[in-house]
């Protein structure tokens, strides 16, 4: 009797999971739809589910979600703004306005860094000649013999009573994070460090899928320096290292920096539930280059930044250039690069011969011969890990910052970007892109038919990364 009843419950609790399951993929079905999801992403999550239901089921909920919309979610991000219509720079300032972009605005000092020892030395002469605050924000801080040094710089500082403030992704400095002990005589001193949301803490806040990729370091609210490099021997140091990154980091000093303030300060908000004011200790020039800041993320009602981009690509005239350590686009970017070639644009893509992750190469190969055998030119960086981020569109604006052209950074993280309008900056990357495409081979290799399949088939994970 016991057996029978035990038998009953076993099928009853079978059904009420199989019921639960269908419950589940009809949800997720539901979701992608009322948020007009791609039909690639749909199908791609879908496939997933129909082939292993019981991880990407759990995972859809995880990584799948993006502008939420809960009292967990990071509120909407506005820059302030200070309107200079007789100053609309061209066709991409003009289309980020109409998206509450802030305008382009005049800044007196814009210094780029594609040598990584050139960044350290700027970065260190930053913390040293600040007066008032040092606010950072990286994805990866890792502990090593760098590191070790801008701590101790930020020691210093701390106990002669700066304002230091440091704001680390977790996810991406995981180890650091599980580590935090490394940072107890730096919080003795007085500066506040706190993980963007933490892995372990906040089961609800917590979207381990949405990670902040920023890198944002300002001193005294008067100067900031971003661009690609986060803090680690991989990416700057003192003394040159043939095994390091390539990447390109740039200084600002003007109005601009105001609005990566606000950006940072929204951030630290979330993380802290801090607010900070943004004082300055002098009043700020003027001057004849322009800039425009562009955050992306979850934190933006809209994509501007990818519709932006879109809109760039279909106006040039001339030449595209990008330059990217991951090429994962979607279907939209592809066909908009494919139609600027055919308009008789020199199109043209600068990624590493090797990225770092495995997966990465074997979905980027799919993209990239896609727009080989449209006409489009591949250039394979034969140097370093190539980590740099760039598009060059005619001779009217430059792209820079932590946005890598792919869904995860288009999509998924929480970005800044920098539009660039200004002929002598333009003109220094154009040199800086020569170089890079004199030590890039040509084209991709030839692979065999079932490679080439494999590849497209891989296309299926594009949406998720």
């Amino acid at each position: 009797m016991n057996e029978e009843i035990s038998s009953t419950q076993n099928i009853y609790l079978y059904h009420g999971l199989i019921i639960f399951g269908g419950l589940l993929i009809v949800t997720i079905l539901i979701h992608m739809l009322y948020h007009r999801r791609s039909p690639s992403a749909i199908i791609a999550w879908l496939l997933s589910i129909i082939l292993i239901p019981y991880i990407s089921v759990p995972l859809y909920f995880v990584i799948g979600l993006r502008k939420r919309k809960n009292r967990y979610k990071k509120s909407s991000l506005k820059l302030k703004n200070k309107p200079t219509d007789q100053n609309i720079q061209n066709n991409i300032d003009r289309v980020l306005r109409n998206y509450k972009i802030a305008d382009a605005s005049p800044n007196m000092h814009f210094e780029i860094y594609t040598d990584s020892t050139k960044a350290y030395e700027a970065f260190m002469e930053c913390i040293e000649k600040a007066k008032s605050s040092i606010y950072i924000s990286t994805y990866i801080f890792e502990y090593d013999k760098v590191t070790k040094e801008i701590v101790k710089a930020l020691i210093k500082k701390a106990k002669e009573g700066l304002e230091v403030k440091i704001l680390i992704d977790s996810l991406g400095s995981i180890i650091l994070y599980l580590s935090q002990h490394r940072f107890r005589e730096l919080k003795k001193a007085g500066a506040e460090i706190k993980f963007f949301m933490p892995i372990f803490h906040m089961p609800f806040r917590n979207y381990i899928n949405l990670r902040n990729h920023r890198k944002i370091y300002i001193f005294d609210n008067e100067k900031v320096i971003s661009g690609g490099a986060n803090l680690s021997n991989e990416y700057i140091g003192p003394t040159y290292s043939k095994k390091r990154w390539e990447d390109i980091m740039f200084l600002i000093e003007g109005s601009s920096v105001e609005q990566y303030f606000e950006i940072f300060a929204s951030d630290w908000f979330y993380a802290s539930d801090e607010k900070l004011r943004f004082a300055k200790e002098k009043k700020v020039s003027d001057g004849d280059i322009y800039l425009q800041v562009v955050p992306s993320g979850p934190d933006m009602e809209r994509d501007a930044l990818y519709e932006a981009l879109l809109s760039a690509i279909y106006g040039a005239k001339e030449r595209i250039y990008i330059i990217t350590p991951y090429f994962i686009p979607n279907n939209s970017l592809i066909e908009a690069l494919i139609i600027a070639h055919h308009k008789g644009v020199d199109v043209r893509l600068i990624t590493p011969k090797e990225a770092n992750h495995t997966i990465v190469n074997l979905v980027r190969s799919s993209y990239m011969r896609e727009l080989e055998e449209a006409g489009i030119k591949i250039h394979l960086y034969n140097g370093a890990m190539l980590h740099a981020k760039a598009i060059l569109f005619d001779d009217k604006s430059v792209v820079l910052g932590s946005v890598n052209f792919d869904n995860r950074s288009l999509f998924l993280n929480y970005e800044v970007a920098l539009f660039v309008y200004s002929q002598k900056i333009i003109k220094e990357i154009e040199e800086w892109t020569d170089r890079l495409i004199a030590n890039s081979s040509f084209g991709t290799k030839n692979v065999s038919d079932s490679k080439r399949i494999f590849e497209n088939l891989m296309r299926i994970m594009a949406p998720q990364l």
